[in-house]
C-alpha cells in the first residue's frame, strides 16, 4: 500500500494536532470557556472542530461528510465544559481523522466523495479539511496566548531563537517521526 502523499497530509494534520494540545494545556479551566465580545471560547472552538471531524472522517468514503446526527449550529453554543470533557472531545475528532487516514493509499486520492452533496476528489476533501483543522488550531493558539499573556510558553519557535531553530527545528523533527512507517 502506497503511502508516500498520505504520509505527509498526515504529518500535517498532526503538527496542529501538537500545536493545539500545546495551547489547551497551558490553559487554565476558566480560561477554556471565557468568551471575548463575538469571538468564540476555545471550548467552542474544539466542540466545532471536532464536530467537523467527526462527521467528515465517520465513514469517510462510504457516506456524505455532512451526517445528519451532526447539530452544526449547536457547537457554536456558549457552554460551560471541563478540560477533561473538552480533551475528551478533541480526542474523540482526531482518533476519527487518524483511524481513516490510517485506512487510505494514495491509489484512493483520486477516489470521490461527498460533502454536504458535493462531490469531491478525496485528496481534495483532505486538503480542505486540513485548511480548515489549520484556521481553528490557529485561533485556539491565538485566545490561549492572548489568554495566558506573559505566562504562554512559544509552541514553535520562541522570540529571539531563529538561529537555533534554523539548526534544529523540533516541531518538523518530531511531525516526521511521528509518522514515519515502522517498516519501511
Amino acid at each position: 500500500m502506497q503511502r508516500t502523499l498520505l504520509t505527509h497530509i498526515e504529518a500535517e494534520y498532526l503538527r496542529y494536532k501538537t500545536l493545539g494540545e500545546g495551547a489547551l494545556r497551558q490553559l487554565r479551566a476558566e480560561e477554556m470557556v471565557m468568551h471575548a465580545a463575538g469571538a468564540n471560547s476555545v471550548a467552542v472552538i474544539v466542540w466545532h472542530l471536532a464536530g467537523n471531524l467527526e462527521s467528515r472522517f465517520t465513514d469517510f468514503l462510504t457516506s456524505d461528510g455532512e451526517k445528519p446526527w451532526r447539530h452544526r449550529d449547536s457547537e457554536f453554543e456558549p457552554r460551560q465544559a471541563t478540560p477533561a470533557s473538552i480533551r475528551k472531545k478533541w480526542d474523540r475528532g482526531w482518533r476519527l481523522l487518524l483511524a481513516s487516514l490510517r485506512e487510505l493509499s494514495d491509489d484512493d486520492l483520486g477516489r470521490s466523495v461527498t460533502i454536504r452533496g458535493i462531490a469531491l476528489r478525496v485528496d481534495e476533501a483532505l486538503l480542505r479539511s486540513l485548511a480548515h483543522v489549520a484556521y481553528h488550531v490557529g485561533q485556539i493558539v491565538y485566545v490561549a496566548k492572548s489568554r495566558r499573556g506573559d505566562a504562554w510558553q512559544s509552541l514553535t519557535i520562541p522570540p529571539g531563537r531563529s538561529e537555533e531553530y534554523r539548526t534544529d527545528p523540533p516541531l518538523a523533527r518530531d511531525a516526521r517521526r511521528a509518522t514515519k512507517p515502522a517498516n519501511p
